[in-house]
C-alpha cells in the first residue's frame, strides 16, 4: 500500500495552492492601491521566544530542551488596520467597496485553511443557513436560564430545551438539574469545578496531569490547592498513583475532575475506578467529581460497549463544548450540574428581575438557538452515525500510519490519532496540527473525510523521504507517549 502511494507521489510542496491576497490595509485607502500578498500563515523567521507555562502558571524557559515551543507570527504583523472615515460622504461608496474587497479575500482564505483542518477537535460540517434570518437581533441570555428576564430579547426557550435533551441523556430528572449554555467548554470546566469548591470550600482539587489547561486554570483563579495526578501510557488517570494522593490529603475533602476524552490523547478516564477508589481510601460523601467531556462527552453515549457517564453515579457535574463534535460557528457549551449544589452560587439580581448562577452574566442567545437546530436535524439516530463514522476513519487513518512504518497510536474510545511530530514545522502549520513534545495528533471529525486523509498521508509520506530519506536524520522514538508496540522508531520496528 505504501509502496504504490509512494510511486504515484508527487512533490506536493510545488502543488501547495498559493495563498490569497489581501489589502494593505496600512496604507491607502483607494480601492486601485495594489493589493499586497497574504502573509504567510508560518515563517520561521518571524516567531516568538519559546517559553511554556506549566500546571501552576509559572513559564518555563525551554531554550535548553531539544524540541522548543513555536509560537505563530505576531498578529499585529498581520492585523487588518482601520482608518476612521473621511467626513465627505462621497466616499462611501468607495469604502463599502474596500471592506467588501477584504471580507471576501478573507473568505478565500478560511476555505483554503479550512482545507487543511486536521489537529483541532472541531467539526466544520455544518450549514445554518436557515438562521441567517436572526442575525440582526442582540439575543442576550441574561442570569438564570429558567427564569425569565426584564430583558425580552432572549432565547431561553432554546436554551432549556437544549439543556433539557443533554440531562436526558446523561439521566438526570428535569426537577433535579440545573444547567446554562456556556460560551465554550472552558467556562464549563470553571463553572463545574467552582460549584465543588463552593460544597468542599476546603476541597483539594484532584487532576491528571493530561486534564486540560482549563482545570489547573480554575485552580489558580480560585485559590485551590491543586494536586496532579500521574497517568498511563494511554493518558488515562493512573488511579493507583490516584489512591496515594488521596491518602496524602484524606483530612480534606476531594474534588476531582474525571476527562471523558483527554485534550492530547483522547483518552476517558475510568469513572467507576475513580468514584472506587475515592469510597476505598475513605472519601465516601466527601467528594465531587466534574466531568470534563468538552469533544468525547457527545460521542460516548454512542459507541457501543462504552461505560455510560451518567447522573445515575456519583458525578456532580459535566460539561461538553457545543462547537466541537455538534458543530457550531461559534464557541459555546453545554453545563449541567446537580440542582441542589446550585444553591450555594445563586444570587438575585434586582436589576434583572431574575438570579444568577453562572460564570459570564451576559451569554450568547443565539448558541443556544444553533444547538437546538442540529439537535432537532440530527437527533441520537443521527449523532450515533457520526460517531461510527469518526471512528471508522479514525482506525483508517491509524492503520494507514502504522504500515507506513510512522509510529501512532488510536485509544480503544476515542477518534484522536496521535502520531509522531512532524519534523517541518510549516507542514504541522499547514495542517494546523496540535503538538506536545515529540507528537502531533489528527482529532477525526464528521468533516474529515477519507479523501481528506489520503491528501494528508500522502504528504507526510513524502515529508518524511525528505527528513529521513538519506539516513542522516532518525524518526523520533516516542514509545514513552504511545507505548512501545505503538512506536516505529528505528529501536521499536516489529
Amino acid at each position: 500500500m505504501v509502496g504504490g502511494i509512494m510511486n504515484g507521489a508527487t512533490d506536493l510542496c510545488d502543488k501547495v495552492e498559493t495563498l490569497p491576497k489581501e489589502l494593505d490595509l496600512k496604507g491607502t485607502m483607494n480601492c486601485s492601491d495594489k493589493l499586497a500578498q497574504l502573509p504567510n500563515e508560518f515563517d520561521p523567521m518571524e516567531i516568538a521566544p519559546p517559553f511554556t507555562l506549566e500546571g501552576n502558571g509559572v513559564a518555563e524557559d525551554l531554550t535548553s530542551r531539544n524540541r522548543d515551543i513555536v509560537l505563530g507570527r505576531n498578529v499585529h504583523t498581520i492585523s487588518y488596520a482601520i482608518k476612521e472615515p473621511e467626513a465627505d460622504d462621497d466616499v462611501t461608496g468607495e469604502r463599502e467597496a474596500y471592506m467588501a474587497s477584504v471580507l471576501s479575500r478573507y473568505r478565500t482564505s478560511l476555505i483554503e485553511r479550512t482545507k487543511h483542518h486536521l489537529g483541532y477537535p472541531y467539526n466544520l460540517d455544518f450549514d445554518y443557513g436557515a438562521l441567517s434570518q436572526l442575525q440582526h437581533f442582540s439575543i442576550n441570555n441574561l442570569g438564570d436560564p429558567f427564569i425569565e428576564s426584564n430583558y425580552g430579547v432572549h432565547s431561553r426557550q432554546f436554551e432549556v430545551g437544549v439543556l433539557d435533551w443533554f440531562a436526558r441523556l446523561w439521566e438526570l430528572e428535569k426537577n433535579e438539574y440545573w444547567g446554562y449554555i456556556t460560551n465554550c467548554g472552558t467556562e464549563g470546566n470553571l463553572h463545574g469545578i467552582l460549584v465543588g469548591r463552593e460544597v468542599f470550600p476546603d476541597g483539594i482539587l484532584y487532576a491528571s496531569k493530561e486534564s486540560h489547561y482549563s482545570v489547573f486554570k480554575a485552580g489558580r483563579m480560585y485559590r485551590m490547592e491543586c494536586v496532579k495526578v500521574g497517568t498511563l501510557v494511554s493518558g488515562e488517570i493512573d488511579c493507583a498513583d490516584f489512591e496515594r494522593k488521596l491518602l496524602m490529603n484524606s483530612e480534606k475533602p476531594a474534588i476531582v475532575n474525571v476527562n471523558i476524552g483527554t485534550t492530547v490523547k483522547g483518552a476517558v478516564d475510568d469513572l467507576d475506578m475513580v468514584i472506587e477508589t475515592l469510597n476505598k481510601s475513605g472519601f465516601k460523601g466527601r467528594f465531587y467529581i466534574h466531568c470534563d467531556g468538552a469533544l468525547f462527552g457527545l460521542m460516548m453515549p454512542f459507541v457501543k460497549r462504552a461505560p455510560k457517564v451518567t447522573f445515575k453515579k456519583h458525578i456532580d457535574s459535566v460539561s461538553v463544548s457545543g462547537h466541537k463534535f455538534v458543530g457550531c460557528p461559534m464557541p459555546c457549551g453545554v453545563q449541567i450540574t446537580r440542582l441542589k449544589h446550585i444553591n450555594v452560587l445563586s444570587s438575585n439580581i434586582e436589576y434583572l428581575a431574575s438570579r444568577d448562577a453562572t460564570i459570564m452574566g451576559s451569554r450568547n442567545g443565539h448558541a443556544p438557538i444553533f444547538l437546538w437546530y442540529t439537535l432537532n436535524r440530527k437527533g441520537y439516530r443521527g449523532f450515533q452515525k457520526e460517531v461510527q463514522k469518526c471512528l471508522r476513519n479514525a482506525h483508517y487513518l491509524k492503520d494507514r500510519l502504522l504500515t507506513a512504518g510512522i509510529s501512532a497510536m488510536l485509544n480503544e474510545l476515542s477518534s484522536t490519532v496521535v502520531l509522531e511530530r512532524p519534523k517541518d514545522e510549516e507542514f504541522v502549520r499547514r495542517w494546523q496540527l496540535a503538538c506536545e513534545g515529540n507528537i502531533a495528533h489528527v482529532v477525526v471529525m464528521p468533516n474529515v473525510t477519507i479523501d481528506k486523509l489520503d491528501r494528508f498521508l500522502e504528504e507526510l509520506m513524502e515529508r518524511r523521504l525528505r527528513w529521513y530519506g538519506n539516513g542522516e536524520a532518525r524518526a523520533p522514538c516516542v514509545a514513552v507517549d504511545v507505548g512501545p508496540e505503538n512506536c516505529r522508531c528505528s529501536d521499536h520496528k516489529n
